[in-house]
């Protein structure tokens, strides 16, 4: 049986820190970046430390130039920072039924997947801690930051495992609640100064859900990566079809414009959802679909730096 496009791979997982370029997490976006409109907080990557006050020596930018003491000291002199070594990660990953679906290249659990491994190999390749809070319809699994490569495969071996739990015809109950709870364990983690990556199709977001990212936004730098499936934006007309979650299947006349409109109502009632809170708060969100590759997806959206 060929499962590609099906269940996340953990050596294609492993791969993607090859394409782990061509975009960046740092303040400085490309004008195309998503990270550059003006909704978009301009993230604030690592600080700089004052270290010292010295005289100025050719090469030094002149942009660090400490007027006051030049004046005073009839003598140039600049301001020297160093930057900060730590910029710790969170990528807040959901794996519950919800996202056991796709029309196209693949499950959003998948893309949800291949988003996870982009992020956390960029992570550890500028240097900084990576963990992660990855969460089904009944679980959570919870993997403080650290810089290793070896961090980073536990994450995707945690992302795989339960990605490959997943099944159609499993005795699983969706949860919408457990979105608010992966939240809250992320509410415990990123204190402050943390990237938190929301990477999720949102199902079962709430008041609640607003309320929590927005603690975790008050002192963290956050970005929603909104998972979709374009079937899930607009349904086709296509007469009957048998849909299912879990073990329940449900026969639809897709040749009904009401029922379209409500199905694309409700996508659309999701995704206001996440747009407002994204303008309250200044967050990023990251729309990645199943129909394309993540990583030439993401590229586009941050720009190439």
């Amino acid at each position: 049986m060929d499962d590609t496009g099906v269940y996340a791979d953990l050596d294609e997982l492993i791969r993607l820190q090859y394409k782990a370029t061509g975009f960046s997490f740092l303040p400085r976006q490309p004008i195309h970046s998503i990270l550059a409109g003006q909704h978009a907080s301009r993230l604030r990557g690592r600080g700089l430390n004052f270290e010292e006050l010295r005289r100025y020596l050719p090469g030094d930018d002149i942009r660090n130039m400490d007027w006051k003491v030049t004046a005073r000291m009839r003598k140039p002199h600049v301001r020297v920072y160093t930057e900060e070594r730590d910029r710790p990660a969170l990528l807040v990953v959901d794996q519950r039924l919800s996202m056991f679906f796709g029309s196209t290249r693949a499950m959003k659990s998948v893309a949800a997947a291949e988003a996870t491994a982009l992020a956390a190999w960029r992570v550890f390749h500028a240097g900084d801690r990576v963990g992660a809070i990855v969460f089904d319809d009944h679980d959570i699994v919870e993997i403080a930051p650290h810089r290793s490569r070896s961090r980073v495969m536990q994450i995707l071996q945690a992302v795989v495992e339960k990605n490959h739990s997943l099944r159609a015809n499993a005795d699983l109950t969706p949860n919408p609640a457990m979105l608010n709870h992966a939240l809250e364990r992320a509410l415990r983690v990123a204190k402050h100064d943390y990237l938190v990556g929301l990477i999720t199709d949102a199902f079962g977001a709430d008041l609640e859900s607003e309320r929590l990212v927005t603690l975790l936004s008050a002192h963290n730098d956050v970005i929603s990566v909104f998972i979709f499936d374009p079937l899930e934006a607009q349904l086709p007309d296509a007469g009957r079809l048998v849909m299912a979650e879990g073990a329940a299947q449900l026969e639809v006349n897709t040749s009904d414009s009401g029922l379209r409109r409500r199905f694309h109502d409700a996508f659309e009632q999701r995704l206001a959802r996440i747009q407002t809170l994204s303008r309250k708060r200044s967050i990023p969100v990251l729309p990645i679909h199943t129909g394309e590759g993540v990583a030439e997806q993401v590229r586009t959206l941050l720009g190439n730096a």
